[in-house]
């Protein structure tokens, strides 16, 4: 009585080979387009890593300029503290002084701008 009750039962693993062989390839099929999405659209992503890219690109640039003008700055820097010419020069464009004796004439700005104009044909 009891071995006919275990024959009549279909086993366990029976049913989900039996449901693997009407749906697996579906289901195989379901998981590899979810792996692809997830691969290109995921937070690790392809498209994640295209814009990481941009940004470490960006960054990049960013840092060159700024290596740059740190260089001309630096020059600058060693030109104020050595070159008396050039410290003359900023002191009388810049601060407006004169060496004694010398008179400086300024002129209004609208002034300057109006024979430039008047020069053109």
């Amino acid at each position: 009585m009891g071995s006919k009750r275990l024959k009549r039962e279909p086993e366990a693993g029976s049913r989900v080979a039996s449901f693997l062989g009407r749906h697996g390839r579906g289901l195989l099929a379901i998981f590899i387009v979810a792996l692809v999405v997830h691969d290109v659209f995921g937070p690790h992503g392809f498209i994640a890593m295209r814009r990481t890219q941009n940004e470490i690109q960006k960054v990049k640039s960013d840092l060159n300029r700024l290596n740059k003008e740190n260089l001309e700055l630096g020059d600058q820097v060693r030109a104020l503290k050595s070159d008396p010419r050039l410290i003359e020069k900023i002191a009388r464009e810049d601060l407006q002084r004169a060496r004694p004796g010398e008179i400086i004439i300024r002129i209004p700005t609208q002034q300057q701008a109006a024979p430039g104009a008047a020069a053109r044909p």
